[in-house]
Formats: structure tokens, sequence, C-alpha cells
């Protein structure tokens, strides 16, 4: 089965997304992040949108677009500090926000996708991370149970992806888009390349096709580095 259209927006037709959706956005930061995808969605016009995201893009790129044009109702984060529209919306109040730890928030996607109907956990208790969640000792030590993350929409980037979905990230794009891409209805992916079925050793397949519906080849993207930390050049005598 050929799952590969040709752009975003042909893959965002399959998806039928409305406003009131959950959408799942891969990445950590400006890596890895499905820009086509973020694009398209603006696009769309689809709004009050809940975005589950490791953090939310900065003021114009990644999902900051999306702030821009106000789609987002509420976003579940864990990091959300490099956006400034991301601060003025939540303070103004037309954004809310909820806050996950970031292993907690992996692991409650994670759990969306095996659908599992929750984990103990004992990062955040005694925090108001724990406030309104049911707690529990074991063996001596307190836990806050946390509850799976299910979506809509899952949106992914990967490096490579074949016709039959099959697809292998690298590196930090590792974060968050493989257990993102399990854990929605319809999961739509951007790739590097496009490679011929097999061309994908089965060891280094990270999300099996099952769990994808459409893939495109990825244009135009900019890749963009957050925080550019180098070391001075040396000045040779």
């Amino acid at each position: 089965m050929n799952k590969v259209v040709a752009n975003a927006a042909d893959a965002l037709a399959r998806a039928g997304l409305k406003d009131g959706a959950t959408v799942l956005a891969g990445g950590f930061g400006l890596c890895g992040i499905p820009e086509n995808l973020i694009a398209g969605i603006r696009a769309l016009g689809v709004r009050d949108l809940t975005v589950v995201s490791n953090n939310c893009g900065v003021d114009d790129f990644g999902l900051g677009l999306l702030l821009a044009t106000r789609q987002i109702k509420k976003m579940v984060s864990s990091y959300v500090g490099e956006n400034g529209t991301f601060e003025r919306q939540y303070l103004d109040g037309s954004l809310e926000v909820e806050f996950a730890p970031q292993g907690t928030l992996a692991e409650r996607i994670r759990a969306g996708g095996a659908g599992l109907g929750g984990f103990y956990t004992p990062t955040g208790y005694g925090t108001i991370v724990a406030d309104g969640k049911e707690t529990k000792q074991i063996d001596g030590k307190w836990y806050v149970l946390e509850k799976p993350i299910t979506g809509d929409l899952a949106i992914v980037k990967a490096w490579r992806g074949d016709p039959m979905g099959n697809l292998a990230y690298r590196w930090s794009a590792r974060n968050f888009n493989p257990m993102m891409a399990t854990a929605a209805r319809i999961t739509l992916a951007e790739v590097d390349e496009l490679v011929a079925v097999g061309a994908i050793a089965p060891d280094d397949v990270h999300t099996p096709g099952v769990y994808v519906d459409a893939l495109f080849q990825g244009i135009g993207e900019e890749k963009r580095i957050e925080q550019r930390t180098v070391r001075k050049r040396e000045v040779a005598l």
C-alpha cells in the first residue's frame, strides 16, 4: 500500500482536521519539527486546537506560527521559555497551559499509544504538578498517577520514510516523534528522504508503517537552530 502523497495539504486532507481537535506535534525545540505540516495547519485556519508538544517553537517559527494566528486554545508542554507570544497569551488568559515534566510528558504519550490506563511516577509529588491527581504510596514512596495522552492527529518529522510508511529518525528528532506517531487516530509524516521499500533495514525502523496514514517529502525547510552556541575562533599569531 503506497501512502505517499504530494505535499502537506494532501496529507492534511486525509486527516479531516476540525476545530477543537487535539494535535500531537513531534520534535525537540526546533529540531525535528514538521515544518510543512505546521504551515499546512495554519493555512487550513482550524481553531481552538489543543496542541501537545515538548515546547511551542519561537515567535516566528514552528508552532509559534499557530500562536500568532491564535489557532491554539490550549498547550500541553514541558518547556515554553523561548516564546514571547506564548507568554503574552498565557498572561492575558487567551491561552490555557498544562505543564508536565519532560519525562512525564513523553511517558504519557507513550502510554496513550500503548493503550495503557496511566502510570505512577514519583516526579512531581508534593508540588503543584500533583494538584488534583491521585497519589499512592508504594513501598514507602509516594507516587502521582499520570493519565495517558492521545490525539486526533499526530504530525511528525522523520529522516527517511518508505511508501509503506516505515520511518527512521535521526539524532534529536527521535525525541517525541516516535511515541507521538503511535498515539493519535491519524498520523502524518514529512520526511527528508523518500526511499524504496526495503531501503530502511528492519532494525532501523523506529516507527512501523502500520501507524502512519500518509507521508511526503518536505520542501523548503529552514531547520533553524534555536540557540546557536559556538566557540570563538582562535586568532592565529
